[in-house]
C-alpha cells in the first residue's frame, strides 16, 4: 500500500510548480517599450503600383488577436487573416501552436492593395504600434516563440526591404532596447481556426482582451512626418488612423 504522504508531496510539487512558473512569467512581462522618437519612413522601399495590385505580407507580433485588429484600419488594406507561419507541419492546430512544439508563430497574413500603401508602410506600423519588436520569444504575458516577432518574406524584394528598415530603425535607434525581430523566409499560411478571426471585434469584453489592452500607454500615439500620419492607439478597440 502506497503511503498517502507521497501523493500528498507529489500534489504539493505541482502547485509549487505551477505557482513558481506563474511567478516567472509575471516578473517577465513588461510594459510595451515605445519609440523615443518619431519613426522614419523606410529609406528602401517599393513604389506605389500604378494600378490596383493585390499583394500579401505575413508578419508575426505576439497573439495575433491584436496584429489583425491593428492592420485592419489602415487605408489599402482589404484584408487581413489570422493564423499560423514559420513552423514544419501542415495545418497544425491552435493547441498545438500554443504548446510551442510545430515552430509556427502566431501570425497574421495581410492582403493590401500596393497602388494605396507600400509593403514597407505596413512594415512602420508593425513596428511602431502593432507590437514591441524588443521583446524575444513573448510579447506581454504570453512567452514562446510561437508569440516571437517575425517577418515572412515571400520574395527578394521583402527580404530587402524588411532587412534596410531594419538597419535603419537600428541606426535611428528609436527604442532603448534593441530590436530581435527575425526576417525568416515565407514557407507557408495556415488560418487559424473561424473563432480566431476578428477575435477582438467580437469579443471586446474578454478580460484578456481588457486587460492588454489597458497595458497599452494611455496616449500612445506614432507621427510619419513624410505622410502626415497620426496613429493612434487608446488600447486596441479605439485603434484608429487619422
Amino acid at each position: 500500500m502506497k503511503s498517502p504522504y507521497i501523493g500528498r508531496g507529489l500534489a504539493l510539487a505541482i502547485i509549487i510548480g505551477l505557482v513558481t512558473w506563474t511567478a516567472f512569467r509575471a516578473l517577465g512581462s513588461r510594459l510595451p517599450e515605445t519609440p523615443k522618437s518619431p519613426f522614419p519612413a523606410p529609406a528602401t522601399d517599393s513604389s506605389l503600383a500604378p494600378a490596383k495590385s493585390r499583394q500579401t505580407a505575413v508578419l508575426a507580433g505576439g497573439c495575433f488577436w491584436g496584429i489583425q485588429a491593428v492592420f485592419g484600419h489602415l487605408k489599402g488594406v482589404e484584408s487581413v487573416t489570422s493564423g499560423y507561419s514559420g513552423g514544419f507541419i501542415k495545418s497544425p492546430s491552435y493547441e498545438s501552436v500554443s504548446m510551442g512544439v510545430t515552430g509556427h508563430a502566431e501570425s497574421v497574413s495581410i492582403t493590401y492593395d500596393a497602388s494605396k500603401i507600400t509593403y514597407g508602410r505596413l512594415l512602420m506600423i508593425f513596428f511602431s504600434v502593432a507590437h514591441d519588436p524588443t521583446q524575444w520569444n513573448r510579447q506581454g504575458p504570453d512567452t514562446g516563440s510561437q508569440y516571437r516577432s517575425a517577418i515572412f518574406y515571400a520574395s527578394d524584394e521583402q527580404k530587402r526591404i524588411a532587412e534596410s528598415y531594419l538597419a535603419q530603425l537600428d541606426v535611428a535607434k528609436v527604442y532603448s532596447r534593441p530590436i530581435v525581430t527575425k526576417v525568416e523566409a515565407f514557407k507557408a499560411f495556415y488560418p487559424a481556426e473561424d473563432y480566431h478571426q476578428d477575435y477582438l471585434k467580437h469579443n471586446p469584453e474578454n478580460p484578456y482582451i481588457v486587460y492588454n489592452a489597458a497595458q497599452q500607454p494611455a496616449n500612445r500615439a506614432t507621427f510619419f512626418p513624410s505622410r502626415g500620419w497620426l496613429l493612434l492607439c487608446f488600447g486596441f478597440p479605439s485603434l484608429r488612423l487619422s
